[in-house]
C-alpha cells in the first residue's frame, strides 16, 4: 500500500519500547531484592521514590522507558498521519528510521555510560529529524507545497 512503509519504523520503536521494559525490570527486581526492599509491603510508591533505595544504573533503564513515552509520542502520530495521507515512504520513512535509529542509540547509552552530552546530541538530531517529518506533515496536510 503506498505511503504505508513508513509503519515500519513506527513498529520498530514500539517493539524497542518493550525492549526497554524488560530490561528495565531485569534490572529493578533482583536490585531491589538486593536492597532488601519487599513490594508486596510497599503501598503507594512510585518509581522515583525507588531512585534513593536502588543503583543509579538501575534507575537510568526506567528514566529511559519514561522517555520513549515522551516525544516518541509525536513520532507515532506524525507517522500515522503521514501513512493515511499517502505521503509515508520514500524521504519521510528514511527520516523515520533516523529517528528510531537515534533514539535506540539515546536508549542505549542512557541506560548503559549515560553521558549527558552524547544523550543530548542523539535528543537534539533525533527531534530535528522528528521536526522534518511533522514539517512534511504540515507541508501535506495543508498543501503549502511551493511552486518553484
Amino acid at each position: 500500500m503506498i505511503g504505508m512503509d513508513i509503519l515500519q519504523p513506527v513498529v520498530a520503536l514500539l517493539a524497542w519500547t518493550m525492549v526497554m521494559w524488560v530490561w528495565m525490570y531485569a534490572t529493578r527486581i533482583p536490585a531491589m531484592l538486593r536492597a532488601g526492599l519487599d513490594a508486596k509491603a510497599m503501598v503507594g510508591t512510585t518509581g522515583a521514590s525507588l531512585r534513593a533505595q536502588l543503583p543509579e544504573t538501575v534507575s537510568w533503564k526506567a528514566d529511559n522507558y519514561n522517555h520513549l513515552h515522551e516525544a516518541p509520542t509525536l513520532f507515532y502520530a506524525v507517522a500515522i498521519v503521514l501513512a493515511i495521507i499517502s505521503e509515508g515512504d520514500g524521504f519521510n520513512t528514511s527520516l523515520a528510521w533516523a529517528y528510531v535509529i537515534l533514539r535506540v542509540l539515546h536508549s542505549v547509552v542512557q541506560a548503559t555510560w549515560n553521558k549527558v552530552a552524547v544523550r543530548f546530541a542523539l535528543f537534539a538530531l533525533s527531534s530535528v529529524a522528528l521536526m522534518a517529518l511533522i514539517l512534511h506533515a504540515a507541508i501535506a496536510v495543508f498543501g503549502l507545497h511551493l511552486h518553484g
